[in-house]
Formats: structure tokens, C-alpha cells, sequence
């Protein structure tokens, strides 16, 4: 996501494709196909306007996200320095956030927000007057859902399991900046946090940081390892997933999940022998509680299921519905309105910087450090 700047320059409306009416020129990235390397070209047309609800920015710092290619809309693609965002989904960033920062942000928080809030059902309406991202999502109504999101964003998740003050969510590959952002939030809205991530990289700065402490760190060197440790400090109480890396990840904390499931038919309801540093849970669970199914979100891919029906019936898989914030004004409004709270109250930390290129032609060498490994824990930046 971009760190943008809006322009003093009044509204042009124009066509569908935003791109063919406008002779003003600005460099950009094309991408001619998937997995192709991006091409500078600097007589690119700056967008163009559809309606009164956009509102055209320039770039300032590009926070790198690998699909950008991916997006179906060229005027909003943020290898460029103008781009058309809905007025809906723009932050104003506080004073005393750089730039950089907030072009690490954006992403991470959305997916992390919509994650907590929609597919587990979690509400923010206690931090700092946050949403109830279900009951917003619901009173849309059906017809304004895109019909591909629709059974995630309404479906999914029951009333009786969504998450609530006191329960456990695992997050596997914790120093993802998704994985960032969501053990704040999951901390800010009372949940308990297991968070299983490389250890000799990540476990010092994770275990000191006063906004992203979990309660419980556990080493991934040896995943079936981690998976054991999980089961028998939380496993009774753990109903709740996130997996950062991968399917091979993600499917382990499927293990974790039915394993759980397996050991005891009211597991729920027993206490975990595990003591964390949060605040005690709320009092003891209601029967209905008990009947929860357990819920994995796989934020790089879900792993294939070996189909078993007492299995399947007790883990709910899920996909982040992120067009709700593009497409739902509804719920971008009120997304970016809480962002914005919450750094300006110091709520929210954005995460590590952990390198910033300099123009548009660095993007590709910017990249190749991301698939190859090198950035983990925090975030690379592009400045414009």
C-alpha cells in the first residue's frame, strides 16, 4: 500500500478503463504477464476519475506487496506516482508517523482486521469505539456482498463461535506483518495469542515488544515439534488459526485444530494448564460454547483436505474477504476511520522498516529480496 498525498488538482471524470482520455503523463510499473519482471515506462497516463467517491493521490512511499499484478483495476496499482483511491478507504496518518510507516501499514492492517472481524467474528466495539465488522457486514444486506465473498463474509462463522474476550488464537510465522497486526488486534479485543515463529530470528524482538507480546511463543524449527507443544499447553481451548507462510504451514495448525477436537468431546469447556500473562478469562463458557467448530484462516493458500466427514464438520476453513474493504463503502468507512484512531492514540504500532529503495526502477531488485528470503520480520519500501 501506498503512503499518498492527494492532489490539488481538481476531479477529471473520464471512461471505464480511467486511462484513455487523460494527456497528463507520469512514469509507472507494467506488468505484461505473471511472473515477468515489471517495465519502467514514463509516458504513462496519469488516472482518471469514474465518479465523485475517488479521489486521485500521489505516491510518496510504496509499502511492497509481491501480487500487486494482481490487482484488477490499473488506476489503483501502487507502482505509480498518481493513483485513484475511494475516498473510503484513505487514512490520514498522525504527525508523529513517517511516511514509511504508513506505507507498511495499510495491507497488513485490513487483511488483519477483516481476518479478526469477519471470519472469526471477533468485535472491536471496546477498543477505542472499533466496529462490530459482523453486524456491519450483515446490515448491508446480501444483494451488496460480491457474490464470491458472500458465504465467507455471512456464512462462515456461526453467532455462537465467533471469538470472544479470553480465547486462544494460533498464529503461525509470526513475524509476517500480517501476523504483526493481527496479534495487536487480537491482544487490543482481549484474545490470548500463541504465536509459532522461528525463534533464533524472530523470538527476542517479538517477546519485547510492548505491543505484539504473545502470551505463548513457540520455536517452528521443528514443526511436528510445535505442534505437540501447542496441543498440550492450549490445545483443549485453541478454536481459532492463522497461518502467515503457506499451505505446508497452515496444515499443521490443521493438526493442531482436529487434534484438539479428537482428545476430548467437550474439550472446550476444561481449563488450559497453560498460564499466561494476560488477564484472567471471563467467566466460565456457556454449553453452546462447547459446540464450536474449530476456524483456519490461511492467509497464503488453504492446505486439501483428506475428505473425512467428522473432521470436516468440526474445522471451518477461510479466505479473508478483502473485497469488503474495496467494494463495501460500508465497511472501508469504517475500517479507515478506526485506523486512523487507533495511530492516533498510539494503539496501534506499524511494523519494522527494514529497508527503503529509491525510485520506481528499484521495485524489481526490491522484490527479488522478498522472494528470496531476506525480508522477514518487518517490511521493505519503495520511495517514489
Amino acid at each position: 500500500m501506498a503512503s499518498i498525498t492527494p492532489t490539488s488538482e481538481p476531479a477529471i471524470h473520464g471512461d471505464e478503463t480511467g486511462l484513455q482520455k487523460n494527456e497528463k503523463r507520469q512514469s509507472a510499473l507494467l506488468l505484461h504477464g505473471p511472473r515477468e519482471r515489471y517495465t519502467l515506462v514514463n509516458n504513462h497516463p496519469i488516472p482518471i476519475l469514474d465518479d465523485a467517491t475517488e479521489i486521485l493521490v500521489q505516491t510518496e512511499v510504496i509499502g511492497l506487496n509481491p501480487i500487486d499484478w494482481k490487482s484488477p483495476d490499473a488506476r489503483k496499482a501502487a507502482y505509480q506516482e498518481f493513483v485513484v483511491a475511494p475516498s473510503y478507504n484513505v487514512v490520514k496518518l498522525p504527525r508523529q508517523l513517517s511516511p514509511d510507516q504508513g506505507a507498511a501499514l495499510g495491507v497488513a492492517f485490513v487483511t488483519s482486521a477483516l481476518a479478526l472481524g469477519s471470519c472469526f467474528g471477533l468485535g472491536f466495539s471496546d477498543v477505542m469505539g472499533g466496529p462490530d465488522l459482523k453486524s456491519v457486514i450483515e446490515s448491508v444486506g446480501e444483494d451488496r456482498i460480491p457474490q464470491d465473498v458472500r458465504y465467507e463474509a455471512l456464512r462462515s462463522i456461526q453467532d455462537h463461535e465467533r471469538a470472544l474476550e479470553g480465547d486462544w488464537v494460533a498464529i503461525w510465522g509470526g513475524s509476517a506483518t500480517s501476523a504483526y497486526l493481527s496479534i495487536q488486534l487480537a491482544r487490543l479485543a482481549g484474545l490470548k495469542v500463541a504465536v509459532i515463529v522461528d525463534q533464533a530470528r524472530h523470538g527476542h524482538w517479538l517477546s519485547t515488544d510492548s505491543h505484539a507480546r504473545p502470551d505463548l511463543l513457540i520455536d517452528n524449527s521443528d514443526p511436528d515439534r510445535a505442534v505437540e507443544v501447542l496441543t498440550a499447553t492450549i490445545g483443549d481451548v485453541l478454536h481459532f488459526g492463522i497461518d502467515t507462510n503457506g499451505k505446508e504451514s497452515a496444515s499443521y495448525l490443521v493438526k493442531a485444530l482436529q487434534r484438539r477436537r479428537s482428545s476430548s468431546s467437550s474439550s472446550s469447556s476444561k481449563k488450559s494448564p497453560y498460564h499466561s500473562p494476560s488477564p484472567p478469562p471471563t467467566p466460565p463458557i456457556p454449553a453452546a460454547r462447547t459446540e464450536r467448530r474449530a476456524h483456519l484462516i490461511g492467509l497464503g493458500g488453504l492446505p486439501k483436505m483428506e475428505h473425512d466427514d467428522e473432521k470436516d464438520k468440526d474445522l471451518q476453513m477461510h479466505s479473508v474477504p478483502l473485497k469488503l474493504f474495496h467494494e463495501v463503502p460500508e465497511v472501508g468507512r469504517v475500517l479507515s476511520e478506526w485506523m486512523e484512531v487507533l495511530l492516533q492514540s498510539g494503539k496501534l504500532r506499524a511494523p519494522r522498516i527494514l529497508g527503503n529503495h529509491v525510485g520506481l526502477a528499484g521495485v524489481n531488485g526490491a522484490l527479488d529480496r522478498m522472494r528470496n528470503g531476506e525480508i522477514r520480520g518487518g517490511k521493505l519500501v519503495v520511495t517514489v
